[in-house]
């Protein structure tokens, strides 16, 4: 898991970025939280369609009362809920949604960005699974 142990140990900022590691969940979940960090899953292979999407976003972070019409206010009310020292969000198969509905994806994406970069709890997002290209850095290599 280098990418993601130097993540944890404070060589990357918090931030979004692709990860292509073939972890189970439950493996990423045991590296982040022995390293002290929250973790949250997502799983975009199952939730492809933005409404769906943002019920698990709100599940995965705690706080499945907050989910409204509004996809981006919604989803910025989840994360604004999140509190604690750091939180490692894994995403997997963000890629369904970046393909069918970019224009979500990329409103997901920056209010992810967002939260990373501000907030009282550092975000870490991990982008997991293929996609179109985007402008993300990579935690791979």
């Amino acid at each position: 898991m280098s990418g993601l142990a130097g993540l944890l140990a404070g060589h990357h900022p918090p931030g979004v970025y692709q990860w292509h590691a073939a972890f189970g969940p439950e493996d990423v979940r045991h590296t982040v939280e022995h390293a002290g960090a929250q973790f949250a899953y997502v799983d975009g292979w199952t939730h492809q369609e933005k409404g769906e999407l943002l019920e698990a976003f709100a599940e995965a972070l705690g706080v499945p009362d907050t989910v409204g019409e509004d996809f981006d206010g919604a989803l910025s009310d989840c994360l604004r809920a999140v509190d604690g020292d750091h939180l490692v969000l894994l995403w997997d198969g963000w890629g369904p949604l970046a393909r069918t509905d970019r224009q979500s994806f990329e409103v997901a994406a920056d209010i992810l960005a967002g939260r990373a970069a501000g907030g009282p709890c550092p975000v870490t997002v991990l982008l997991r699974g293929e996609g179109p290209d985007i402008d993300v850095p990579s935690l791979d290599g």
